[in-house]
């Protein structure tokens, strides 16, 4: 009866423990091995079709040009999902931008007593912002991640609110954040295209740019150095890999976002909710090379400016102003993207007015270039007057009539 009872107390006690401590990032264990052999990863590469679509087992993933801003390719590409420590893409976004990096922070106990992968802070340790930023991106330190978050902002609630306005600043909708670290919690959560965004905008940074594609690195915690390693399994090992960020959580999934250039084609793959290390590693390594088999980089400014001049040349004489002084002349609005990638070429479709009345406005809108792939609109840009043309004055009626009279009586000497 004894035992039995101890053993029920302790299915009880891993009940609890199992549901109180279901979210720490295990991101540490992954340092051990590359996850996709060199053998398997140029077996998924020359597999690779620009026919058929990639056979993925994460829940969710995106292809993301960063060109235009738009996903190429996905699946519940915009479903709000946990993202474990890929969160920490929008921490070092907020550090940076609002730290001075050869700050030196005093950790404190709650940082280091945070759970899951750890860089290995003690109380009252000694490390610079550079420092921790490099333990949060490279080594996953949830403890950084809080060490961070405090100096930054006094504490993490602060912290996450510095990190909902950058997400409002940067128009995303579907993006809400908690922790500095990614731990699991329902009310925080992105989506892989929003995810996407967010790492678009970090990458344009250099500081952060420089961290994320750093495969090892020296950092100093109290005046000793340590080397930590990359938990980035495709950094190093797949062409054109340049970064970003590892993930898992036991809600979220393994994680992986990269970023990858090729040529002149630069990308960001995500990829939420891998059953497996190798999973996320095979699925991202499959829809690099199929984004790169079957998209190319079209220069939709080029295509745009030709077309213009070529509908100019036949319509801009067509637009009929009513009692104007001058001619019109016509340029473009600017240009927003100015290349993309697709799978098929752009189609460029030119509507303008035909009838003006004078007098008309330099810059009024007089007709739109639309731009699309497939049935998706990619952007408007505006036809507008270059100078502005005038009403005709009594003065231009004498001038007009006066041409026409010179003309008359060349014509009658002519024929004299």
């Amino acid at each position: 009866m004894v035992k039995k009872l101890i053993k029920i107390i302790s299915i009880i006690t891993l009940i609890f423990i199992i549901s109180v401590f279901p979210s720490y990032a295990d991101d540490e264990n992954e340092l051990e091995e590359v996850v996709v052999e060199e053998n398997e990863r140029k077996e998924i590469e020359a597999s690779a079709s620009s026919d058929s679509k990639p056979t993925i087992n994460s829940r969710r993933y995106a292809i993301y040009d960063r060109f235009s801003g738009r996903c190429i390719y996905g699946k519940d590409e915009n479903k709000e999902t946990a993202m474990a420590s890929t969160t920490k893409i929008m921490s070092i976004i907020i550090v940076v931008e609002k730290c001075n990096l050869s700050d030196t922070v005093t950790i404190t106990a709650k940082a280091a007593g945070t759970g899951g992968s750890r860089l290995g802070l003690h109380t009252d340790d000694k490390i610079t912002v550079m420092d921790l930023l490099y333990g949060l991106m490279l080594r996953s330190g949830n403890d950084a991640a809080v060490a961070l978050a405090i100096h930054t902002a006094g504490s993490i609630e602060r912290f996450a609110d510095l990190m909902n306005q950058k997400a409002e600043e940067l128009g995303l909708t579907n993006t809400h954040f908690v922790t500095p670290h990614g731990l699991d919690n329902p009310d925080h959560y992105t989506t892989a295209y929003e995810l996407a965004k967010i790492t678009d905008y970090a990458l344009k940074n250099e500081t952060i740019a420089k961290i994320v594609k750093t495969k090892t690195a020296t950092i100093n915690i109290n005046g000793s150095p340590m080397q930590i390693n990359n938990t980035n399994e495709l950094l190093g090992n797949v062409d054109g890999v340049y970064g970003v960020k590892t993930g898992f959580t036991n809600n979220a999934g393994r994680c992986l976002v990269t970023s990858v250039k090729r040529g002149d084609m630069d990308l960001i793959i995500v990829v939420l909710g891998a059953d497996t290390r190798k999973d996320r590693a095979r699925d991202s390594i499959k829809l690099i090379e199929y984004a790169y088999k079957r998209f190319y980089t079209v220069n939709v400014e080029e295509m745009i400016y030709k077309e213009f001049e070529l509908w100019k040349q036949i319509n801009q004489n067509r637009i009929y102003i009513d009692k104007a002084a001058n001619s019109l002349e016509l340029k473009l609005d600017e240009i927003q993207i100015k290349h993309l990638v697709a799978d098929c070429e752009p189609t460029i479709e030119i509507n303008a007015v035909s009838f003006l009345e004078a007098p008309v406005l330099e810059n009024e809108r007089i007709g739109t270039i639309t731009v699309k792939v497939g049935d998706e609109l990619i952007e408007e840009i505006e036809i507008k007057a270059e100078k502005e043309v005038k009403k005709r004055g009594i003065l231009d009626y004498f001038s007009l009539i006066a041409k026409i009279y010179a003309g008359r009586i060349k014509i009658l000497g002519e024929q004299v």
